[in-house]
């Protein structure tokens, strides 16, 4: 569905990303692991325009949207980009003035045209679907963190997109908060929506994600299927994670 070609991105001189290539097809869950600073978050931007590489290819597998990051991106191509894309945030990014309901409703008023009752009925449904119907007209502020990400996540479906972005989705929640969400995300892939997941929940991704790619320093080092990431790592330095992964936490697989 989308392939991307030899990203690299600096910030002030410094390499973030050296060369990414990467590929995704529809109805795929890709987990993307890493530690602190290995590029994941910044990787995940540059596939919606929220960070700009300075060299790479962008493209749709249906030809419909190519895009050579050297060459100046029109505004017709960067929303043709964000229409097809859906962002989930770490820290919710919701509207503070607005309730459940409206947040969710906003893209499909504002950037889809649809009516405002055409835009509340589903926004209901989306809600629903995450459990919240019940809290449609609380305010941000009157939700947990669970809840004010599951909203998130709904108002990112709300648009339909072809691939929804996750960036730590959970990294700001309270630990009995995670599952709620994660849950939530389950359900998603069980229903066949492409996503890409930057996470740290390594038993999340193995249950899951079809693929899991760890990065390090800019680079990917590693990305195989869920079970054999965790069953049988190729590289030094994914063992290496994983066994200080294994060591931090109690988790459920062995190298």
């Amino acid at each position: 569905m989308l392939k991307v070609t030899n990203i690299h991105k600096n910030f002030n001189g410094h390499q973030v990303l050296k060369g990414i290539d990467f590929d995704i097809k529809k109805g795929e869950v890709v987990a993307i692991l890493g530690p602190s600073g290995s590029g994941k978050t910044t990787f995940l931007r540059c596939l919606n325009l929220l960070e700009r590489p300075e060299q790479g290819k962008l493209a749709f597998t249906d030809s419909s949207l190519n895009i050579d990051f050297s060459q100046k991106i029109t505004r017709s191509d960067e929303l043709k980009l964000r229409r097809r894309s859906s962002m989930v945030f770490q820290q919710y990014n919701l509207f503070p003035h607005r309730t459940a309901l409206e947040n969710v409703m906003e893209g499909m008023v504002v950037v889809q045209k649809r009516t405002k009752e055409q835009a509340r009925e589903k926004a209901l449904v989306l809600l629903d679907k995450m459990g919240l119907k019940d809290k449609a007209t609380l305010f941000p502020s009157q939700l947990s963190g669970g809840q004010q990400q599951r909203v998130g996540i709904a108002r990112a479906l709300a648009v339909e997109p072809d691939l929804i972005l996750l960036d730590e989705p959970t990294s700001a929640l309270d630990p009995e908060l995670v599952g709620e969400v994660l849950q939530a995300l389950k359900l998603l892939a069980q229903e066949g929506w492409t996503m890409i997941i930057v996470t740290h929940e390594l038993n999340f991704a193995k249950e899951v994600a079809d693929r899991v790619i760890l990065m390090a320093e800019g680079n990917i080092v590693e990305q195989n299927s869920a079970e054999l990431f965790f069953t049988c790592p190729q590289k030094a330095r994914t063992k290496q994670f994983l066994l200080q992964a294994k060591m931090s936490v109690d988790l459920d697989y062995y190298i």
